[in-house]
């Protein structure tokens, strides 16, 4: 059994520091690295690149809606031309990063509300399928994992892309409908290290999360997202791949999963 522990990284720009990137990445197998229009700059974008290879750890591109002050969780009313080419400008400008540094990429993972909106709305998922499938195809998409995503699988693929991986949240709360519970709920985020790694461990060996009405909701993951910036981040990240190293599931890069 295989899964693999991503986590968003490089949010740092200028002179604000976000996340704990040092200390987490010995522990997960892929890193979201942010591109620069939520959080991020030029430089702090080669060194996530460069910290992610020296560690073996996947690289993927992060993209999400230009709102630095908002931090991307902030829907906003963009047309289909600005998000493809929104998109498209973020990931190349990764890609460049990390050909430079002698690195390649992964995956691409939207962020925050580009990414929720993404799942449920087909107006949003496709022009971000559209610019993955121009520019990279053989790149592998990242959408929610079960009832949740199932509107951006359906985009992606009539879009051609092949490569669709299938994420959950290790630290949030989900609905009944497989969705991540708002983050202006109360218990939208999980803080308790020993309840988070049971989580993530059911879902890797059973298929299964408990939504925040007790109901379990079906999900296949083929990654676990770990937020940078939760508090705790490190040892979220810590205890959820030692639950998983005891149990026999092989924690490795999104590549090697799928």
């Amino acid at each position: 059994m295989k899964i693999d522990l991503n986590c968003d990284m490089g949010e740092s720009f200028g002179n604000y520091t976000l996340g704990r990137d040092a200390e987490i990445i010995g522990h997960i197998t892929s890193a979201n690295v942010a591109c620069g229009c939520h959080a991020a700059d030029p430089l702090v974008m080669d060194q996530t690149v460069r910290l992610a290879l020296a560690h073996g750890v996947g690289i993927g591109a992060h993209p999400g809606y230009p709102d630095l002050r908002g931090f991307g969780r902030r829907r906003m009313e963009c047309s289909a031309e600005e998000i493809r080419s929104d998109v498209l400008y973020q990931i190349g400008a990764l890609h460049a990063i990390a050909k430079a540094a002698g690195a390649s990429l992964q995956h691409v993972k939207p962020h925050g509300a580009l990414y929720n909106t993404a799942m449920a709305d087909q107006a949003v998922a496709r022009p971000i399928c559209q610019a993955l499938a121009a520019y990279a195809p053989e790149l592998i998409l990242v959408t929610l994992a079960g009832p949740g995503g199932e509107t951006m699988r359906r985009v992606a693929a009539q879009e051609g892309l092949t490569q669709v991986a299938q994420e959950a949240f290790a630290d949030r709360a989900y609905t009944s409908e497989g969705r991540l519970v708002p983050r202006n709920q109360p218990g939208a985020v999980i803080h308790d290290p020993a309840l988070v790694a049971a989580r993530c461990l059911r879902m890797a060996t059973e298929g299964v999360v408990e939504a925040d009405d007790g109901t379990l909701v079906p999900l296949r993951p083929h990654t676990i997202c770990v937020h940078g910036d939760t508090q705790g981040a490190v040892e979220l990240a810590r205890a959820i791949r030692a639950g998983l190293d005891k149990q026999g599931v092989a924690v490795v890069p999104l590549a090697q999963v799928l």
